[in-house]
């Protein structure tokens, strides 16, 4: 059997053909990167450690079927790899986000080629929450800072009682932001290293609630 650097994360086994459709997606996310700025250029060289396997640690924090929302999708990280690993289930939803019409078109022929478990919203996120009224999860990549995503998050996380946790990947300077989003809400927060980035984290956020000003 063919190994992808994603055969084994840290005990989390995905089956061979969950790797045949991250290959797969390799492949297409290459090609289209030529025409369209998916992620920053310097990176794509790196793509499975710094993007893919990076992506699939939230299948290692939340292994079980959710229903998703992927905030600004942009070249399908996290979220067209949380769907991917989903397609291993017969449940399980994502719903990516996505404003720029080119990379929403990117995302819809991923989801397709790989036969992930997902949906494109050619939106934006401002409008998500009428759109998409319920999730399990929310995921976010490379989009804004913390306190801007928990107020991306809140149609969700708000939600009477609400039960959605959210998973964000941030760099090193993530606790600056940590300390500016306490100013603003109060949550049960949880720092998972990042198994790619010694200096980064996946924050899982719950019990989200807005502060009295």
């Amino acid at each position: 059997m063919k190994t992808s650097p994603v055969d084994v994360l840290n005990g989390l086994r995905v089956s061979r053909e969950t790797n045949e459709r991250l290959e797969h997606f390799a492949r297409l996310f290459q090609k289209w990167a030529k025409s369209i700025n998916l992620v920053a250029p310097s990176t794509i060289e790196d793509l499975w450690r710094r993007h893919i396997v990076d992506s699939l640690q939230l299948a290692q924090l939340s292994p079980e079927p959710k229903t998703w929302v992927d905030l600004g999708s942009g070249g399908g990280f996290p979220g067209v790899i949380t769907a991917i690993y989903l397609s291993e289930f017969a449940d399980g939803w994502v719903h990516l986000v996505e404003s720029n019409n080119k990379k929403a078109a990117f995302l819809r022929v991923a989801l397709a080629e790989t036969g992930a478990r997902g949906s494109v919203h050619p939106i934006r996120i401002e409008e998500a929450g009428k759109v998409i009224p319920q999730a399990d999860a929310v995921s976010a990549r490379a989009l804004a800072d913390l306190t801007l995503l928990l107020d991306y998050s809140a149609p969700w996380l708000l939600a009477d009682e609400c039960k959605t946790v959210a998973y964000f990947h941030k760099g090193r300077d993530y606790q600056r932001e940590i300390d500016k989003a306490v100013g603003r809400y109060q949550f049960d927060l949880v720092k998972h290293p990042s198994v790619v980035e010694p200096d980064s984290v996946v924050l899982e956020i719950a019990n989200l609630s807005r502060k009295v000003q």
